[in-house]
């Protein structure tokens, strides 16, 4: 068991931690509770609330952004930037979305959803044509994660106590290096579902009469809306 374990924990170790109930954080505020207070949270940041049309202005990530906040049963479950002034430059865009994928990658809070982390566009792809005449959606999605999160002794024992109902003693000490390997992806995906999938951080290219822009989502799924009003 000590080797078999030993093994799936080391492995795990390299690609996520373990996360305890937290919540998406947005420029270090959590995406939940009241809209109220979270646009006098925004407000202290430096943004500007636009009563008119119910939304928050200022810059993120060195653009001019608008900042929607969501919520569901009065509790806040989404954070929405927008670009304030879209583009019409198909290479301006693909090279914002490229570029955000190198810095959600580089920022080490982030893990990308499908492990592999290959969203970026390739230079010679038509992105309009991909989207209007084939529908292509544009896309990358990571789960955010934060330093409280990456507790080895939690992951040990979270491993631990997995794999030691999932399997005896016996079988444990017999596992072959192929068995051990599926173990190793049983308990990434575990933990995913688990523990970060509720902390999803996103962002997709929106097209709208030819001008491009890049819309990023924070959301706290917790919140979200799961059949309870209906």
């Amino acid at each position: 068991m000590k080797k078999t374990v030993a093994l799936v924990f080391g492995l795990l170790l390299t690609v996520v931690s373990y996360a305890q109930k937290d919540v998406t954080k947005f420029l270090g505020i959590p995406v939940d509770g009241t809209k109220a207070a979270m646009i006098q949270k925004l407000k202290a940041k430096g943004f500007k609330h636009n009563v008119t049309f119910d939304y928050l202005e200022g810059e993120f990530n060195g653009r001019d952004v608008e900042v929607h906040v969501v919520t569901n049963n009065n509790k806040v479950w989404r954070i929405m930037v927008k670009d304030k002034y879209p583009t019409s430059k198909e290479s301006t865009i693909k090279t914002r979305f490229n570029t955000l994928c190198d810095q959600f990658v580089k920022n080490g809070k982030y893990i990308p959803a499908n492990l592999t982390g290959e969203y970026k566009i390739d230079e010679d792809e038509d992105i309009s044509v991909q989207m209007e005449v084939y529908n292509k959606v544009y896309e990358a999605v990571y789960f955010q994660t934060s330093e409280n999160d990456r507790d080895s002794a939690a992951v040990r024992k979270w491993a631990e106590d997995i794999v030691s109902k999932k399997y005896t003693e016996e079988e444990r000490e017999n596992m072959s290096e192929e068995e051990s390997q599926q173990l190793f992806m049983d308990l990434v995906v575990e933990w995913i579902t688990e523990r970060i999938s509720k902390k999803s951080v996103w962002f997709t290219i929106s097209e709208l009469y030819g001008d491009y822009s890049i819309i990023l989502y924070y959301d706290n799924e917790y919140n979200h809306a799961n059949g309870e009003d209906l």
